[in-house]
């Protein structure tokens, strides 16, 4: 695994940092201006006592999946963005990735 972050193909997500840890199942991250859409790894009880703004999608094994997959959990600040669960990882990454 390396330090830097890959970055997605979807030209409308310039700036979108992209990262995968290869463990059991992949643990995934896309990392935008305003926040995260991870995968089932990562925990909106933590996001929300940090104060974090994070979606998250399960079943995904690669960062198309992530943007296909439905939303299962929003972190409290994800959803004042107007994240919600049920929209699909790449609505929801266009919330965040919004300026």
């Amino acid at each position: 695994m390396s330090n830097l972050p890959e970055r997605l193909a979807e030209p409308e997500y310039a700036g979108v940092d992209a990262y995968r840890i290869d463990l059991a199942a992949p643990l995934l991250v896309l990392k935008a201006q305003r926040g995260i859409l991870a995968c089932g790894y990562l925990s909106v009880a933590t996001m929300n006592k940090l104060g974090e703004v994070g979606a998250i999608v399960t079943g995904v094994r690669n960062y198309d999946d992530m943007l296909r997959a439905k939303v299962v959990a929003v972190s409290e600040r994800a959803e004042q963005l107007g994240i919600k669960v049920e929209m699909t990882g790449r609505e929801a990454l266009t919330i965040l990735h919004a300026p």
